[in-house]
This record gives C-alpha cells, sequence and structure tokens, in this order.
C-alpha cells in the first residue's frame, strides 16, 4: 500500500517541481482555496493558536493573520516539492544568506549547531551547505511511508547536505567531536517533546510550555558554537537568512541560557510577521500539565 500510494502521488509531485514559477504559484493559490475554504484543514488548531499566542489582538486581526498563514503554508509546502528540479543557481537567487562569513569564520575552530523555528521556508536552509567547507547535517523527522521518507531524503540532501533523525544526532555530532571532524547541524528546535522526555519549561508566546533543549545539552557537553538562522520572507517566492550567534562555546554557558536565548529570538521572529509561522502544529497542546517545579 505504501509503494501504490508513492507510485500514484510522485508523477503529480515531479509534475508541480517543474512548472513554470507563474504557474506554480497560480496552483499554490487554487491549493489554498482548497484547504482553506474547502477542507479546512486544522482551522481550529491554528485559531486557538494565534488566540493563545495573542491575546491582545481582535478576532478581525486574528482571522487576518489565519488566512495570510495559509496562503503562505500552502507556498512553502509546495516549495519544498519545486526543490526536486531547483537548481543551485535558482536557489541563490530565491534564498539570500546575508552573512554566511559569520559561519565560515566559526566552523574554523568548532562544529557548529544551527537552529531556527518553523518559520518562513526551512527547507530551504539546507542550500547552505553550498557556501561552507565543513560537513552539513541536516536533522529531520522520519516519515512513516519509508518511499516517501526516502523521496523527503532525497529532496533534502541537494547540495550535498547529509540527513540524520534526531535519534541519531548526539552520536554523530560525538564520532565528530572524537575524530576532531567539524560539521554544521541543522536543527528545527522549536518542536513540542513528548511529556516523558520534557525536562524544561519556559514561557513561550506568553504560555508555559516544555521546549526541547537537545542542541543545548550538545553544546554544552561538547563545547559546540550555537548560532540562530533568522529566515525572512522577503516576498513571494523569495527569502533572506541571517546569522544570530548565540555563543562560540556552549561549555561557557549557563544552564538554560542557549535554550532561552533561542526561544527569545524565535519569538521575536514570530511577532514580526506571525503569518509565516507553522500554526498548525500543537506546539501549546501540554500548557495545563506544568509540573509544580516549573510553575
Amino acid at each position: 500500500m505504501q509503494l501504490l500510494v508513492f507510485v500514484l502521488a510522485y508523477p503529480l509531485l515531479w509534475l508541480i517541481s517543474i512548472l513554470p514559477y507563474r504557474l506554480f504559484y497560480g496552483f499554490s493559490d487554487f491549493v489554498f482555496f482548497l484547504v482553506f475554504h474547502v477542507f479546512g484543514y486544522r482551522k481550529k488548531v491554528v485559531k486557538s493558536n494565534l488566540e493563545l499566542a495573542f491575546p491582545e489582538k481582535s478576532q478581525k486581526e486574528i482571522l487576518d493573520i489565519q488566512k495570510r498563514f495559509y496562503h503562505h503554508m500552502c507556498d512553502a509546502f509546495l516549495e519544498m516539492v519545486k526543490t526536486m528540479n531547483l537548481s543551485k543557481e535558482d536557489v541563490q537567487k530565491r534564498y539570500d544568506v546575508q552573512n554566511i562569513e559569520l559561519i565560515q569564520e566559526i566552523e574554523k575552530e568548532k562544529t557548529i549547531l544551527v537552529v531556527c523555528s518553523h518559520y518562513a521556508n526551512w527547507e530551504w536552509n539546507v542550500s547552505i551547505n553550498n557556501y561552507v567547507e565543513s560537513k552539513g547535517y541536516a536533522v529531520y523527522q522520519k516519515v512513516s511511508n519509508r518511499y516517501f521518507d526516502k523521496w523527503v531524503r532525497k529532496v533534502r540532501a541537494r547540495w550535498n547536505t547529509t540527513l540524520i533523525t534526531k535519534e541519531e544526532t548526539a552520536k554523530t555530532v560525538l564520532v565528530n567531536y572524537k575524530n576532531n571532524v567539524k560539521g554544521i547541524f541543522g536543527m528545527v528546535s522549536d518542536q513540542t517533546p513528548q511529556m516523558s522526555r520534557a525536562q524544561y519549561w519556559t514561557e513561550f508566546m506568553g504560555v508555559k510550555v516544555p521546549v526541547i533543549n537537545g542542541a543545548e545539552s550538545l553544546a554544552r557537553k561538547m563545547d559546540l558554537a550555537v548560532v540562530f538562522l533568522k529566515v525572512s520572507k522577503v516576498k513571494r517566492g523569495y527569502y533572506k537568512a541571517e546569522f544570530i550567534p548565540i555563543t562560540t562555546s556552549g561549555a561557557s554557558t549557563a544552564k538554560h541560557e542557549i535554550t532561552d536565548t533561542f526561544i527569545r529570538l524565535a519569538e521575536a521572529q514570530i511577532k514580526e510577521k506571525p503569518e509565516y509561522y507553522l500554526w498548525t502544529h500543537r506546539r501549546w497542546k501540554h500548557r495545563n500539565k506544568v509540573p509544580v517545579e516549573f510553575q
């Protein structure tokens, strides 16, 4: 069944990926109409998340952000598909890396953890590997359909990026560390951890939730550098990426310092243009389960 689903879907994905941009974004508008107006995909979740994050906004403002978010979400999903046939020249034109010299300087001495949130376009972050000397890794969530998982790995592995799962990350960093091999590890770090694995709670967009602190744990144990990747949407189909240093020495940071800095940077980014954040995931689902020690 998994193979059948993939075989049926792949020709459509390939066709979408070769569409000229005018037709490509016209198709995205059509997908938006289906997702938002016909199927109403997770509209209640999105509205609830926006109300939690922006209690000061009116219902009219919330609905306006919601609609603009769905437009962007459809673009972002299809841009991942577009990566199948996206040339190096095209991605460099559409994903403008502003201050790569910061990474190029740090990588001479340290392995770097590049942390970001589900904001703007995180799929094209892998193109950063075009500008660096160190081996690039992207941490991803394995897809249950093994054929789609292989496809996702192939698409995201463009430009010599190696994909690893979150379970493989610590081992890969440790092996590189022991062999004195430097690398750059890209991590989307705003997911919600399982309650059984939640070790730290803090406010995110004004709501206390558990947060993932895997990047901080690795950085402090192995003295890695940590950099926040801020991706902004310039206009439809065009983005710019800016690196903001968090620390060049994880071992010298205080407990929770890296995680808290990441959270504050992610919040500031979301507040600038909230429609570009991924509001469909249940980021605040554990908010009513705060342990006594974190209340």
